[in-house]
């Protein structure tokens, strides 16, 4: 049998539903295959959503229209804004979440999408010809034909799972590997490696001693993943809880290090630096006498908590032993040891920043399968690949973000360009321009561009517009209004700021870093009820104002400092210069541009290897 669909989108993990859903609501027919329908955009780590740097990726998927900030808001259990002692360029919000509910709603939303369709098979082979993707193949002897092909595998392909000296074939606990696609890539040409991550044990609430524990509770304010006014936080919410292990915890852990998997060498695959397992950290930080632990809630009807900090392959007693060692957990019982899980990945520079192939056209690859960890470092990719595959469908201009406009934009251009030398995840140092890059403003450096594209609808554009004419009306205000020292000085000593000597702006009344919109309106009622008549109360407004007030002379600056950058992403590079025959390039930055071959000169001085010498020289070939 033969189907006939535009887009395929192989694996329902949180790359292949988000690539899925934008590709159908851009009106592409779209077919999502999945080895199981109940555990699609399963949380296969730890039940949570966004943190530092991905909280900003998930609004960025949310503002361009996708899916994963909405169901997050909707199943989260705790919601907290992490680093808000820093500067609001590092804010990063983060959810719990409901694990059953999260996948309970995404299969609402799949099964909502006119254009989209789902099927329960294992993909065996792609159907390549003449260097183009046109279809797949199924266990099943199923035939399904498309005019894009999305690869959104997870960790399937080959995949091993390790837990002591047992080895189980499978790309999650209790689901089997996927095989046959890794080697027809090889022999098209693409260079694969494996990689190496690992899961802690999941642990029974009943046997927990909370009084040994820190409560860590969430917050209750505005703040959310979706832009959308409608979306709420309607679950029960729970609080998380710190602990720490301890020396007898560790020499347990010790003791077992020989049959470590992620340890030992018996797991040939690169592992993740910032996520190292409970064994490679007592041996690299063997100075330190604890580490710490974050136990968290899976849902609201369930006892299982995941136990953050303490990913390990050791065998089940040792594991279960060294946690009864710490106080809180000395009557443990677990639902499931943790376990290592090994798998084959492409790398990343053999992609264009569409994330199409660059051997195979109308073939894209989204997710873990370029070396990323993560689910926001998925989802974003799902997205972009999802738009691209509608994109190359009707044969219009690639929808690529830059480094200046979106985490997304950082995150693709790094695959890209640098490929990746461990599993890949998303920080905020990764971000030059991380002032620009905000989770508040999101919305408004991406919405028009998906709106333009026709993925963002018309109803979230409006509140866009809307939004950005309340800003600029506030700060209007703000900027014209003069304050009396008569009406604020007997507070301002008692804040501990100085009084004022004449009228000012309340610009620069609110430049003082002790004051806040709201301390000012308290302080001046007519400018609450000015404020007031303007933003209707939106805290989400009134907070952006107070951003782009007190930090304007850096936003300013890194805005000169990209426009510079941006000059070189607009000189092109690809097919002008034959890097082989260019005598005053080193050797290594020869190798590099031959086998990445940038699009631009921008992207070819962010390659590893490639001095600013070696574009200088490139610089003068093209005055040539």
């Amino acid at each position: 049998m033969t189907f006939g669909y535009d887009v395929i989108v192989i694996g329902a993990g949180h790359a292949g539903c988000e690539a899925a859903s934008a590709a159908a609501n851009l009106g592409s027919k779209t077919l999502l295959i999945t080895m199981d329908m109940n555990r699609i955009a399963q949380m296969s780590c730890n039940p949570a959503v966004g943190g530092i740097a991905k909280g900003q990726i998930i609004r960025e998927i949310d503002a361009l229209g996708g899916q994963m900030g909405l169901i997050a808001d909707q199943t989260s259990i705790q919601f907290r804004m992490l680093n808000r002692s820093k500067g609001p360029a590092m804010w990063s919000p983060r959810t719990q979440n409901d694990r059953v509910e999260f996948v309970k709603k995404w299969r609402e939303v799949l099964d909502s999408i006119p254009n989209l369709f789902i099927w329960q098979d294992t993909v065996t082979s792609l159907i390549i010809r003449n260097g183009i993707a046109i279809g797949v193949k199924t266990i099943l002897d199923v035939e399904f034909q498309a005019r894009a092909i999305v690869l959104a595998v997870g960790t399937f392909l080959n995949g091993l799972l390790y837990i002591g000296k047992s080895k189980i074939s499978g790309g999650r606990m209790s689901e089997p590997a996927s095989f046959g696609i890794t080697e027809q890539l090889v022999e098209l040409g693409f260079k694969k490696s494996r990689m190496k991550t690992g899961t802690p044990v999941r642990i029974d609430g009943r046997s927990i001693d909370f009084s040994l524990m820190e409560e860590q509770k969430g917050e209750v304010d505005f703040h959310k993943f979706s832009y959308l006014d409608f979306i709420r936080r309607p679950m029960k919410q729970l609080s998380c809880w710190t602990s720490h292990t301890n020396k007898a915890c560790h020499g347990v852990l010790q003791d077992g290090l020989s049959e470590s998997p992620l340890y030992n060498g018996k797991i040939k695959g690169i592992g993740p630096r910032y996520c190292p397992s409970i064994e490679t950290k007592i041996v690299t930080f063997s100075y330190k006498e604890q580490h710490p632990l974050f136990l968290e809630p899976e849902g609201i009807n369930t006892q299982e908590y995941y136990l953050n900090g303490f990913s390990s392959s050791l065998p089940i007693f040792i594991q279960l032993l060294a946690l009864k060692k710490i106080p809180a957990f000395r009557n443990a019982r677990i639902y499931r040891p943790g376990y290592a899980i090994e798998y084959d990945f492409f790398h990343p520079t053999q992609l264009n920043h569409s994330l199409e192939t660059k051997l195979i056209k109308n073939l894209f690859f989204a997710g873990q399968i370029n070396g990323t960890t993560g689910y926001e470092e998925a989802g974003a990719q799902g997205l972009i690949a999802g738009i691209n595959a509608h994109i190359n469908v009707h044969n219009e201009k690639s929808f690529i973000l830059a480094r200046n406009e979106a985490y997304i934009g950082v995150l693709i251009d790094d695959l890209v360009t640098k490929g990746v030398d461990e599993p890949y995840r998303m920080f905020t140092s990764r971000a030059e321009y991380r002032i620009l890059l905000r989770q508040d403003n999101a919305d408004v450096r991406l919405t028009e561009k998906s709106y333009q594209i026709g993925l963002a609808d018309k109803s979230r554009y409006n509140a866009l517009v809307e939004k950005k004419k309340r800003i600029d009306n506030i700060i209007d205000f703000i900027r014209l209004y003069s304050v009396d020292p008569k009406q604020v000085n007997s507070a301002l000593e008692a804040i501990g700021t100085s009084p004022l000597r004449n009228k000012v702006k309340l610009t620069d009344l609110l430049l003082r870093p002790q004051l806040t919109i709201n301390i000012i309106s308290f302080l001046i009622p007519i400018v609450r009820e000015q404020i007031d008549k303007i933003s209707d109360c939106k805290e989400e407004i009134i907070e952006a104002v107070e951003i782009l007030i007190k930090y304007e002379g850096y936003i300013a600056r890194e805005k000169i400092v990209a426009e510079k950058i941006n000059r070189l992403e607009n000189i092109k590079i690809r097919g002008r210069i034959d890097y082989s025959t260019v005598q005053s390039l080193s050797t290594e930055a020869k190798q590099k541009l031959i086998s990445i071959d940038p699009e631009t000169i921008a992207q070819a001085s962010r390659i590893p290897g490639v001095s600013p010498n070696d574009i200088n020289v490139l610089l003068v070939l093209l005055r040539r």
